[in-house]
């Protein structure tokens, strides 16, 4: 058997056991890029190769899913040190945005990594390599929030969201003092600033609660039903960035000297791209946002015109006419 096989029949050996709920046949063909046969062949070495695979159907969706349960696949895995670098790398990022608590938990992935990794021969020079890679890359200085949270804070919201219980805390609002509120916590939405999402106990919509104005959080006895109707990521997809408002198609037009940065560019996951017979590019998406989209098209400069809609161009004019007076 050539490396490359051995190596694929391993890989997806990692993906079979490393999968919570484990993989349907479409999702080995996705992720490896290979034909369904390629899939099944592939599937059917691992079996031989590692023990039998265990079939699971998913009550949502009945669809038949692999997972792999074997303590022969450990001796064979080994932690590049570029992966290992990038745990670091990903901790100082959020050293520097105020996560402290998610960067300790990187770090102590890396170790642990780093520690089980000890009992085997490391070639020549391997040792080295993340210091190498970590002192010669680091991350670009851009001005950003750096909230600090309360520390434990995420944790016990994390647990409130595993449980299904309502959580009592301490909330801060820039208008108003300090107050106790009562939350079904549905899911966390993680940006420049983190968010708790759900709605308020006592019924409502699903509404953001930033986690650097929330405080004391105290996990009641109270339970709630999850809503099979809300689904985190088409939430956090409704809006531009973080600030919720009913969706609205947005349509804008990079000149041809913007064309090429542009096209590189994800403004938003429904985003379509058209380039035109003069060069310049046509963005079409779906999100509500007006304000956060204004402050990211001041980035682009005369380079950008809004199309559509037409209340969002005389916002952008709005927001431009009252910064000029501000320094005129």
């Amino acid at each position: 058997m050539r490396y490359e096989k051995a190596a694929d029949i391993v890989a997806l050996a990692v993906r079979l056991q490393a999968s919570y709920r484990g993989l349907t046949m479409d999702q080995i063909t996705d992720e490896f890029r290979i034909s369904r046969r390629t899939a099944e062949r592939r599937r059917a070495a691992v079996e031989q190769a590692f023990g039998r695979l265990e079939r699971n159907e998913c009550f949502s969706d009945r669809r038949l899913r692999w997972k792999l349960r074997s303590p022969n696949l450990a001796g064979l895995l080994g932690v590049a040190p570029q992966s290992l670098a990038e745990l670091e790398l990903s901790a100082r990022a959020h050293d520097r945005a105020g996560a402290a608590e998610r960067a300790a938990r990187l770090r102590d992935c890396a170790e642990k990594m780093r520690a089980l990794q000890r009992h085997r021969p490391t070639p020549p020079g391997r040792d080295c390599d993340r210091e190498v890679i970590l002192g010669t890359e680091c991350l670009a200085m851009q001005p950003q929030p750096s909230p600090r949270l309360e520390p434990g804070l995420l944790d016990r919201l994390r647990e409130a969201v595993r449980r299904c219980r309502v959580v009592d805390f301490a909330y801060r609002s820039p208008a108003k003092a300090e107050t106790r509120r009562r939350v079904r916590p549905y899911g966390i939405v993680h940006g420049p600033r983190s968010y708790l999402v759900g709605p308020p106990a006592g019924g409502g919509d699903p509404r953001l609660w930033r986690l650097d104005r929330l405080s004391d959080p105290v996990l009641t006895e109270e339970r709630f039903g999850t809503d099979p109707d809300f689904d985190l990521h088409r939430f956090a997809e409704r809006s531009f960035g973080v600030f919720q408002q009913e969706p609205f198609e947005v349509v804008l037009r990079f000149a041809p000297e913007a064309a090429a940065e542009a096209a590189a560019y994800r403004f938003h996951p429904s985003q379509t791209v058209t380039r035109n017979d003069d060069g310049s590019l046509t963005v079409r998406f779906t999100a509500g946002g007006e304000t956060e989209i204004c402050w990211h098209l001041f980035t682009w400069g005369e380079s950008v015109t809004v199309e559509r809609p037409t209340r969002l161009r005389l916002r952008l004019a709005e927001m431009c006419a009252s910064l000029a007076a501000r320094h005129g």
